[in-house]
């Protein structure tokens, strides 16, 4: 046999045992697992057929006065989207290593009228956001930007990593950027652990650089997997959801939303949610403990929040004036099955905020039918739901349109 093929034979062999290993531990393992085909097809990049017509409109529910419609199916592992100027809606299918363009929906029939890709074999991207002609996106290990034409909804020129050196090691490997108000450019980067105290001072962080990718600081930590964030528009105050740790019982910690201020720091690994010590880390560090800031909200336990969108523009009813959506992408280590929703934050005036759900139904008796991992806002007034399992975009508008 030549030395090559039994260097490929031997490769294979590696992976299939490598693969098994990892289907056994989710199969027979003692953590607790609350679906394990989910979980399986999570740790192996892999979804499921996209709901019929007939599925989405039996099974999922908005609240009353709201309509849900497929916008587009058929992409699988769509994780992160932002619509453009001319109303395309850019989505980056993380695991594919793509980010595609979603044209807008010129005939007015709910759907989008066709999908092109705009760039391909990247480093999982995730993050995405548009300013002044460039399309930036967060990879693993960078943050880079190409020349993009809004009315065209088309990229030119090369492909220029900006920000670089970012670890890529252990959990966590999403990377989300956003422009905030004062132009500055926004990245946070989860963990490579379940708890632990990190090697790379900028993991478990948010960080903040100059618009053009240059002069980046460490903007607040504590934060073990901040995935989503976004401003609310009426003060301006920056949130981003958290997932707390896992392997300390179906119902905590709490996952977190996090007012984030420069400079403060959140508590992970060393206290979770609203205070408690970590059974593993908190002892002798309860000093760092006793300045981390608590949550502002507490969701479920394992329920793994992910996109947020403070409502802006939206068709909606009165109650949303001050309100947020927020895609929980569901649970894993728990020995039941929680979140797979979107729910709908509500501040009130003393301060405080109510959750209530917003689109149910990816739950159900007969299985999961999808996981909601993103919410954007479209031109047209309605919010669109990606869906990373399902590979589908749902439309959820007001008043029935």
């Amino acid at each position: 046999m030549p030395p090559i093929v039994r260097v490929l034979l031997a490769l294979l062999l590696v992976l299939l045992l490598a693969f098994g290993a990892i289907a056994a531990f989710v199969w027979f393992g003692p953590i607790p697992v609350s679906n394990k085909k989910v979980m399986l097809d999570f740790m192996l990049g892999r979804g499921i057929e996209t709901p019929s017509e007939a599925t989405i409109a039996t099974k999922l529910r908005a609240p009353n006065g709201f309509s849900v419609n497929l916008y587009a199916g058929d992409l699988p592992l769509a994780r992160w989207m932002r619509f453009t100027g001319t109303g395309d809606l850019i989505v980056s299918r993380t695991r594919a290593g793509e980010v595609v363009l979603l044209e807008r929906d010129r005939n007015g029939d709910g759907k989008s009228d066709g999908v092109r890709t705009l760039l391909s074999e990247l480093d999982k991207p995730h993050g995405i956001d548009i300013r002044d002609g460039w399309l930036w996106i967060a990879e693993t290990t960078a943050v880079g930007r190409i020349r993009f034409d809004e009315a065209a909804g088309d990229v030119s020129g090369d492909y220029q990593r900006i920000i670089t050196g970012l670890t890529g090691n252990g959990l966590h490997l999403t990377r989300t950027i956003r422009f905030g108000p004062d132009g500055s450019l926004f990245l946070t980067q989860g963990s490579t652990c379940n708890v632990c105290v990190e090697e790379d001072p900028r993991r478990g962080t948010m960080m903040r650089f100059n618009s053009d990718g240059s002069a980046g600081e460490i903007y607040a930590t504590g934060l073990r997997n901040s995935v989503g964030f976004d401003w609310a528009p009426w003060d301006g105050a920056l949130y981003a959801t958290d997932n707390g740790r896992d392997l300390l019982g179906d119902d905590f910690p709490p996952d977190e939303l996090n007012r984030i201020e420069q400079g403060g720091f959140y508590g992970w690994p060393f206290v979770n949610g609203f205070g408690a010590l970590d059974p593993e880390w908190g002892s002798g560090n309860e000093q760092k403990a006793a300045i981390a800031a608590s949550p502002v909200h507490g969701f479920r336990a394992h329920n793994a929040p992910l996109g947020i969108h403070f409502v802006r523009q939206a068709r909606v009813p009165a109650g949303f004036e001050r309100a947020a959506l927020v895609s929980l992408h569901g649970s894993w280590n728990r020995t039941t099955l929680d979140g797979y929703k979107v729910v709908s934050l509500h501040w009130q005036d003393d301060g405080t905020i109510e959750e209530r759900d917003f689109l149910t139904g990816f739950l159900g008796p007969d299985g999961i039918i999808g996981r909601p991992s993103d919410v954007a806002e479209g031109p047209d007034g309605a919010f669109y739901i990606a869906d990373d399992y399902g590979g589908a975009i749902y439309r959820v508008s007001f008043g029935g349109t």
